[in-house]
């Protein structure tokens, strides 16, 4: 995917469709985004139309002709659904596979049998960011969350030292890791490699996972006190099956796609060859195309086969698997259109200059930007596609590696305090039967400490490497 980003980017017009100034250009990105803002927060309307409809107010305010917006707005949607629109529909056929299979179950239950005591805040952190891999964040969410409340009930912890773990392993594999679609958006739009970029990610997402999970749930424990409503322990999705999947096939088919993708950045590095007939294979094998078909194509026999299921029950579990993730392809989608609007547009290179003025480092910028559009829209899959259109053009000068960590700081600015516009918000608060003023104290401030020492980790891997 990545060449194909790279080629993709290059065809991208040199000449801006508008010869409006800085200024202009300056009051119609904020006029773009304010729509954007104002449609999703106040009016509630849906990311994609609000999206589509600031694309076509940031050309209008930019004094661009509307025929060529809609043209790169077009553009910009098909080109970003072709890059990333299978990995996203392939992820959500793997978690469903996972989910409906019992999969999923199995690696909590085994790994939970294994835990105890002081250790059980880092086995809720293991299994959530095991299991927060291949899964949106909605449902990893909705599969953690009895395992969490069972486990504070039964083993009479707090509920805050369980659950910010498993809450916090979920929301940086959601924003730093490939193939989550915010993560795939920001390396399709900057042209990163995603190999590097998920060696990377992985690197950060370790200590950030840490720090935000296990060490900070014991403030939380303190701050918010509350025991597991007992109203809200659902039905986990394997208690009606026979039998279940093991753990290491389970494993296996989660982390192939990873294994694959880091051993093509790796065969990259050491040989740095085209013509070499093994980087090639590896070339083949590791795209993330390839590397998560594969997954999906495995699972039917590791996850699908021993819990019972026939062929007859492949295709309605795939389009079950499809059905949820419609709107956020066309989420996706039209966040590629906002993009190559602020390019076309010439925002792009406005933000390359202001960068160049300001002596702001690039990827501090970057965070700065995903910060400011998630707290204002809630949303860290838009504040994503948002500021990687907004710093794309930052990319074309740097290396492979500082182009990763681009993306990555926009990964960690995304996450930056989730509030009361965010729909993760009131899915935590509910679940875990919080008042409003608790869930900020827990799951804000969690989401906070992931995204600043995400950011601090980025720039500090950006002076050293």
């Amino acid at each position: 995917m990545t060449r194909l980003s790279v080629e993709l980017l290059a065809a991208d017009p040199v000449e801006p469709i508008t010869s409006a100034g800085h200024a202009q250009l300056g009051i119609a990105v904020l006029a773009g985004i304010a729509v954007i803002v104002l449609l999703i927060t106040k009016f509630k309307l849906h990311a994609f139309l609000s999206l589509t409809i600031g694309s076509l107010a940031l050309g209008a305010f930019a004094g661009a002709p509307l025929d060529k917006v809609i043209a790169s707005f077009t553009g910009g949607l098909g080109t970003t659904v072709a890059g990333v629109g299978v990995l996203i529909a392939l992820g959500a056929i793997l978690g469903k596979m996972l989910a409906d299979s019992g999969g999923a179950d199995q690696i909590v239950d085994t790994i939970l049998a294994r835990a105890g005591g002081r250790s059980m805040p880092w086995a809720m952190v293991l299994i959530a960011s095991v299991i927060g891999l291949p899964l949106f964040f909605e449902v990893g969410v909705v599969l953690l969350i009895p395992v969490v409340l069972m486990v504070a009930k039964r083993g009479n912890y707090s509920l805050m030292r369980i659950g910010i773990p498993a809450l916090a392993g979920l929301s940086v594999m959601h924003g730093l890791v490939p193939p989550h679609p915010g993560p795939l958006v920001a390396i399709d739009a900057i042209g990163a490699d995603l190999g590097v970029t998920l060696a990377l990610g992985v690197l950060v997402a370790i200590p950030t996972v840490i720090i935000a999970g296990p060490l900070f749930s014991r403030y939380a424990a303190r701050w918010v006190d509350v025991p597991a409503p007992d109203k809200m322990i659902p039905q986990r999705p394997s208690e009606d099956l026979e039998k279940r999947p093991g753990f290491g096939a389970t494993l296996i088919t989660i982390l192939l796609p990873v294994i694959l993708m880091l051993s093509k950045a790796l065969v990259d590095i050491v040989i740095d060859d085209p013509e070499n007939t093994t980087q090639r294979v590896f070339d083949v094998i590791g795209s993330p195309l390839i590397a998560l078909l594969a997954s999906v194509l495995l699972g039917i026999f590791t996850l699908l086969r021993p819990a019972g299921f026939g062929r007859e029950r492949l295709t309605p579990l795939v389009e079950k698997g499809l059905a949820p993730i419609a709107g956020i392809l066309l989420i996706v989608g039209a966040g590629g259109g906002f993009k190559q609007t602020l390019i076309d547009t010439g925002v792009g290179a406005m933000i390359l200059d202001i960068s160049e003025d300001w002596s702001i480092p690039a990827l501090l910028l970057a965070w700065l930007i995903a910060v400011a559009i998630r707290l204002a829209t809630g949303s860290a899959t838009v504040a994503t596609v948002s500021a990687a259109g907004l710093v794309a053009p930052l990319a074309a000068d740097m290396s492979t590696t500082h182009a990763a960590l681009l993306v990555l700081a926009i990964g960690a600015g995304s996450l930056f305090f989730s509030h009361v516009n965010d729909a993760g918000f009131w899915l935590v608060k509910e679940y875990f039967g919080l008042n409003v003023g608790q869930t900020i104290k827990t799951w804000s401030v969690m989401e906070t400490i992931i995204s600043v020492v995400a950011g601090g980790l980025v720039l500090l891997l950006s002076l050293i490497i």
